[in-house]
């Protein structure tokens, strides 16, 4: 909608996962790198952990597209199954013929696991490697973790069949903390955790967006739009194409070809909830503790005014 009056091509804070819009900050490389290093850890769990939003989608569309030809890859990006339903998804995603698991109409776990060995021999034989990613893998069960767990252990006298990249939410980090999966966590060669961009990246952010969108002219947002942002998305991706889709939207209402902060704060309210009080700078809010003291003080004074007024009235009355 708002598009041409800013002179782009397109709308660039589609919250959709647009490979033309990628973006990899410092942290996103170094997480990526520590993907790829799983990749050829021969083995174990790699985790890779952000908050919502922070670009652990990005990243990984960026691992898979670095995966070299001779690897398979199955990505799993449902993981509330059960143990038995999950090892299915994975063999559907390494296109397992159904026909080699027996009792294919309700196999067992063992099935699917006997299934899935033969597949990582018969792959590593002629020098190809098997990579599982799972998302969202914050909600994966304690019994899903430890059949996980298992497959770590097909192998043969050189090396791990299977390497397993698991993507979630820092619930994650939490869970594999807990005492009862200690053996779980022994396994894990490689983690990183995403942190939200910074100032400065958030500026980056914006502007390569904008850039691929078609943008030639001056960058619509005002420097202290820019630090707006940033303070109101807290860093995260995701968030900052939310109000800057929005704040374009509400500058392109108002006929105007800049954004300002008091654009980008009207659209935290609508977008992210934020209210007024608490999208306004500190600096520029009214503190309620100094209202009340001047109230207070402008109150002794007229006092003060009225009873001098009074005194003066009555010396002036009185007869003499």
């Amino acid at each position: 909608m708002y598009a041409k009056h800013f002179g782009l091509r397109r709308e660039p804070f589609s919250i959709a996962p647009d490979p033309r819009y990628l973006f990899l900050s410092e942290r996103h490389r170094e997480a990526l790198a520590h993907l790829l290093y799983g990749l050829r850890g021969g083995g174990g769990f790699v985790l890779l952990t952000g908050e919502i939003g922070a670009g652990k989608t990005t990243v990984c569309r960026a691992f898979l597209d670095q995966v070299p030809r001779r690897c398979n890859v199955a990505y799993i990006f449902n993981p509330t199954q059960s143990a038995e339903e999950l090892l299915g998804s994975i063999c559907d995603e390494f296109r397992i013929p159904r026909e080699r698991i027996a009792g294919a109409a309700a196999p067992t776990a063992k099935q699917h696991v006997d299934a899935l060995n033969e597949f990582l021999l018969r792959t590593h034989a002629v020098g190809q490697n098997n990579v599982l990613v799972i998302d969202e893998a914050q909600l994966l069960s304690a019994t899903v973790l430890e059949q996980l767990r298992l497959l770590t252990n097909l192998e043969t006298a050189e090396r791990k069949l299977l390497q397993i990249v698991l993507i979630g939410q820092p619930e994650l980090r939490e869970m594999l903390a807990r005492p009862e999966l200690e053996q779980f966590a022994q396994r894990v060669i490689a983690r990183y955790h995403l942190d939200p961009l910074s100032a400065d990246e958030s500026a980056q952010y914006i502007r390569h967006r904008l850039t691929v969108a078609g943008l030639t002219a001056a960058l619509p947002f005002d420097a202290q739009a820019l630090v707006r942002v940033h303070e109101l998305a807290r860093g995260v991706p995701r968030r900052i194409n939310l109000l800057c889709d929005r704040a374009l939207l509400g500058a392109y209402a108002l006929g105007s070809k800049s954004v300002d902060a008091t654009i980008v704060e009207r659209a935290a309210a609508e977008t992210l909830g934020i209210p007024a009080a608490v999208s306004t700078p500190p600096a520029q809010r009214p503190q309620a503790g100094g209202a009340r003291w001047r109230v207070v003080i402008a109150a002794l004074v007229l006092g003060i005014v009225l009873g001098a007024a009074l005194v003066w009235a009555a010396m002036t009355l009185a007869p003499r």
